[in-house]
């Protein structure tokens, strides 16, 4: 799987009461332009396609048709658990995005972060690719809290994308799911849990002819 996820580059989407780390952060590195293009890129096979390899209906062939034409349409609670299923097997990574409390307004602080997330999908091996940004938070506060702030500060984060590196929106994705999917199941206010998610829609790996 192209993730950083699980590797030494790890990080939190810290904000207030869900996403806020107070101190320094447990994962403080930014992750580079480079680091993000290379867990977001497909890996290619070394074989030949072949009738087996032909795309099934387990590739979600039918939700990123609806995605990609969705228009101002609002994401179905069917539509996000789908997201959430590929995130485990799609190329991604996990970022640490700073927020104030209790806000969901860039900060000077996120700016590297989101530069370093801008160039790396303005690259020309990712600007077509549609990209979901998914919101997480720690087990701190209510459900519906959690759930709503995840949604402005994904939104937020996209809104920069677009704004400030001419992304197309059509292919950014915005899914919030409050404390729903920790990371880690074992402390469930841990810094990890506190993460915004990028998910590369694209297959997990692409077949050289």
């Amino acid at each position: 799987m192209t993730t950083l996820r699980d590797g030494t580059i790890r990080a939190a989407l810290t904000g207030s009461l869900a996403w806020v780390v107070f101190g320094t952060p447990t994962f403080a590195a930014d992750v580079s332009q480079q680091q993000i293009i290379d867990a977001l890129t497909p890996r290619a096979t070394t074989r030949s396609l072949t009738a087996a390899d032909a795309p099934t209906g387990s590739d979600h062939g039918a939700l990123i048709d609806r995605l990609r034409h969705r228009g101002t349409r609002s994401l179905t609670m069917t539509e996000r658990d789908e997201i959430a299923s590929m995130a485990g097997e799609r190329p991604a990574v996990d970022l640490q995005v700073y927020f104030d409390f209790n806000s969901a307004a860039i900060t000077p602080k996120a700016v590297p972060q989101l530069t370093n997330l801008g160039n790396a999908l303005a690259d020309p091996g990712l600007k077509d690719a549609l990209v979901t940004i998914n919101g997480h938070t720690d087990a701190k506060g209510t459900d519906p809290y959690n759930q709503k702030l995840s949604e402005r500060r994904a939104e937020a984060i996209k809104q920069y994308l677009v704004d400030h590196f001419h992304l197309a929106s059509e292919n950014l994705v915005t899914v919030g799911y409050g404390k729903q999917h920790p990371k880690n199941h074992d402390d469930l206010f841990a810094a990890e849990n506190r993460r915004v998610e990028v998910v590369n829609l694209a297959a997990k790996s692409q077949a050289q002819q």
